[in-house]
């Protein structure tokens, strides 16, 4: 099983590059998509056939959004983490299969000059309190633009950027909690160097020098971890300032 997470910044945006023809080539079994910065309703697209779509939205249009394409209808799909302070932006999306939870999650930006940084503090404790409760039915998995490089070997410039959103001492710390309550970064179980990257600044040709970060993730419960055959990052997708991660499962 095949799955992918992507950051398209803007999926109508996308739609006119190489989505579809991405998601041809790709052929995932499960497709997660953040920042659609649209609604259905939006969108005048049929898309491939085989495939569900099942979305989050924010209130406010063109900003934000998650999106799930499915092969395999799942069990039941609901939006948010059930905490009403942090569900109208349509950050998450979660789909129940047979085995696994799947969570498709865009997490807020603390933004420049931190000014958002308390309020990511409190979404990072309460997505790990939404993700402990799945946990508790089934395995999880959770994907998708998380905004923070957790170590200094997941982004170029670690020192010029240690108090930078994205890089605070705060965020990686709530990325250290998700790792504590035994979710496993699945890259990293099969690449520990650096230079790999998800997210490059559209600004001084960065993505051509690979001058980037690793914002973007899958993780998982530790009782998935024996079916995990693959991670990866496509580093060649243009389309977006992000780039696809993906994992394989048997």
């Amino acid at each position: 099983m095949k799955l992918i997470s992507w950051n398209v910044n803007g999926l109508r945006a996308v739609l006119r590059k190489n989505f579809l023809d991405f998601l041809a080539s790709e052929a995932p079994d499960i497709l997660c998509v953040q920042e659609t910065k649209a609604r259905p309703e939006d969108v005048e697209q049929l898309w491939p056939s085989g495939y569900t779509t099942h979305w989050s939205s924010a209130e406010k249009k063109g900003y934000s959004g998650t999106c799930i394409f499915t092969r395999q209808r799942p069990i039941r799909v609901k939006t948010g983490i059930g905490f009403p302070a942090h569900d109208s932006e349509g950050r998450v999306v979660t789909a129940e299969y047979e085995d696994f939870q799947l969570v498709n999650v865009y997490v807020p930006n603390s933004q420049r000059e931190l000014t958002r940084l308390p309020y990511r503090q409190e979404w990072d404790r309460a997505f790990l309190e939404y993700l402990s409760r799945l946990e508790e039915t089934k395995p999880v998995i959770f994907c998708g633009d998380l905004n923070v490089a957790h170590n200094e070997i997941d982004l170029t410039h670690p020192k010029a950027n240690a108090r930078n959103h994205g890089f605070t001492i705060e965020e990686r710390s709530g990325f250290d909690a998700f790792l504590k309550a035994g979710f496993v970064d699945t890259f990293r179980e099969f690449e520990k160097g650096g230079g790999h990257y998800t997210w490059w600044s559209p600004m001084n040709r960065a993505r051509e020098r690979n001058v980037g970060w690793r914002i973007d993730y899958f993780l998982i419960s530790q009782a998935l971890r024996p079916r995990l055959n693959k991670a990866f990052i496509r580093a060649d997708i243009p389309g977006s300032d992000h780039c696809p991660v993906g994992i394989e499962l048997a």
